[in-house]
């Protein structure tokens, strides 16, 4: 469901640039005035919160394998691998939570929008959460 939710306004958004040949879709992200400006607003701090997740995480598995080559014998459980199963485990319940909050606006034009802001917002949360782990894995 996120995901066609995110592709309607994804063509919306084609659907408009399309239209005008000679004016580009240039959306003021700082004072976005129509539905349409205000979910592409929406999928590009996804885009920017998904790419930091992403950076940090990178960081996060780094140290923990660091700290799984440093601790020999007395490693009952890779934290490497660890990590990795709570991050798929993440991404099944930011992919649902935001699902859940999508199917509240029960296909209305703000349902996309809706959807990019959860993805964005959980997302946002997750990178904090990793981002404070730093430093503590060896």
């Amino acid at each position: 469901m996120r995901a066609f939710v995110i592709s309607l306004g994804f063509i919306a958004l084609l659907a408009i640039a399309a239209s005008g040949p000679s004016r580009a879709f240039e959306p003021n992200c700082d004072n976005p005035t129509s539905q349409v400006e205000m979910t592409f607003c929406a999928g590009k701090d996804y885009e920017a919160a998904d790419t930091e997740l992403n950076r940090i995480y990178a960081r996060v598995r780094a140290e923990a394998k660091n700290f799984d080559a440093s601790a020999g014998p007395y490693n009952n459980q890779s934290a490497a691998d660890l990590l990795l199963e709570a991050q798929r485990a993440w991404i099944t319940f930011r992919d649902k939570a935001c699902d859940y909050e999508t199917s509240l606006w029960q296909g209305g034009t703000g349902a996309s929008m809706a959807s990019l802001l959860c993805l964005a917002r959980l997302t946002r949360e997750r990178t904090k959460d990793l981002r404070d782990t730093l430093g503590h894995g060896g």
